[in-house]
């Protein structure tokens, strides 16, 4: 599947509501995320579908869309219809003003 053909979505349309998959690893996640995101790294995926909502609004993010496209599809694969991709991943969402924050004292930052 490609990422052209995948259900997507820009940060600035990402419902409040919104179900956020943060796939990246946990440097990354640790050093900047979306407020109420949900940690998932995605090689941990396969081992941990069942955390993932099967309804309601699930929005996968990664540092810029590429390893999100592949949970998305992968996801997709396996019956979840209520999955999107975010366009730009992390660093879209940082530069369209949506709020980010860190673990620890460090500054949020999307690396």
């Amino acid at each position: 599947m490609f990422a052209a053909n995948l259900p997507s979505v820009t940060a600035a349309e990402v419902p409040a509501d919104a179900y956020l998959l943060d796939v990246r690893e946990a440097d990354e996640w640790a050093a900047g995320h979306a407020p109420g995101a949900h940690h998932l790294p995605m090689m941990e995926v396969p081992a941990r579908m069942s955390e993932i909502p099967a309804d309601g609004d699930v929005v996968v993010v990664c540092r810029s869309g590429g390893r999100s496209a592949q949970v998305v599809g992968y996801l997709m694969n396996n019956g979840w219809d209520n999955v999107r991709n975010l366009d730009g991943g992390m660093r879209d969402w940082a530069a369209a003003g949506r709020p980010v924050e860190s673990e620890g004292e460090q500054p949020a930052r999307v690396i």
